[in-house]
């Protein structure tokens, strides 16, 4: 199976090389005629903003939206999780764009900035029924965005608890304090529907390849179950009239 990793910036390195480890080879995309040559897709970590912007520029959104319409497997690590939600909060004035297809609505940045980085120790035991080892698994948490809601036909493959002297700089607006209320303390960081991954933390920058492997055993989801919720043209998933990317920055991440 050739894995495209989406390579517009962001940790797309290391996911190549975790790829590698496990003898699957990932192929670079940039250019929306390079995803007819792949069978899954990555989007890594990175600054989303900037992501969007340069997705945007070399016209890569409408090639992505079918892509996962499809039903090709696709997994988005942390700015990955927010470019496939449904709808994304806690954005920077005048929004990004979005993929859309996965059922959820993801808080940017919910577990505050980059000082607020953190390793912790999160249970999925559906990743060790299916991979083996261990039934815990080690999540890489940077400026990490949070899943608040996730729809009826998401599986939940992990969540997090917040401890008490973390939650001062976690996301305060009203939406992320009623989601924090309402599931006692606790948060999605990973989840998965249909064709779609989704992980708030980063697995490639762990030395466990079990989330990759899960990943490229996906297949195919037909049923219109499954993709009753990727309306990929949707008007909510662009930017809001009148705003547009400006300049393409060089963020590193």
């Amino acid at each position: 199976m050739a894995v495209g990793v989406l390579a517009l910036q962001g940790s797309f390195n290391e996911h190549i090389a975790a790829l590698r480890k496990i003898g699957v080879t990932g192929v670079e995309v940039r250019k929306p005629s390079q995803l007819e040559a792949v069978e899954a897709l990555i989007i890594p970590g990175g600054e989303s903003t900037t992501m969007a912007k340069l997705a945007h520029y070399h016209n890569l959104f409408p090639a992505l939206r079918e892509f996962v319409s499809l039903g090709k497997p696709v997994w988005g690590t942390c700015a990955g999780l927010i470019f496939l939600a449904n709808k994304a909060t806690g954005q920077k004035l005048g929004g990004q764009e979005l993929i859309g297809g996965l059922d959820c609505t993801v808080h940017r940045n919910f577990f505050g900035s980059q000082i607020q980085s953190f390793e912790t120790e999160l249970a999925a035991p559906k990743l060790a029924e299916q991979e083996g080892g261990s039934d815990r698994c080690r999540g890489v948490f940077i400026r990490a965005p949070a899943i608040l809601k996730a729809g009826p036909g998401v599986e939940v493959l992990a969540d997090y608890t917040i401890p008490s002297d973390k939650l001062r700089s976690m996301a305060s607006d009203t939406e992320a304090e009623e989601a924090i209320a309402y599931s006692q303390g606790k948060v999605i960081v990973a989840v998965r529907q249909g064709n779609i991954l989704g992980t708030a933390f980063h697995p490639e920058l762990t030395s466990d390849t079990r989330w990759h492997s899960y990943f490229l055993k996906m297949r195919k989801i037909a049923d219109e179950t499954s993709l009753q919720c990727l309306d990929l043209s949707a008007q909510n998933f662009r930017y809001p009239p009148g705003r547009q990317p400006s300049d393409l920055p060089v963020i590193e991440y």
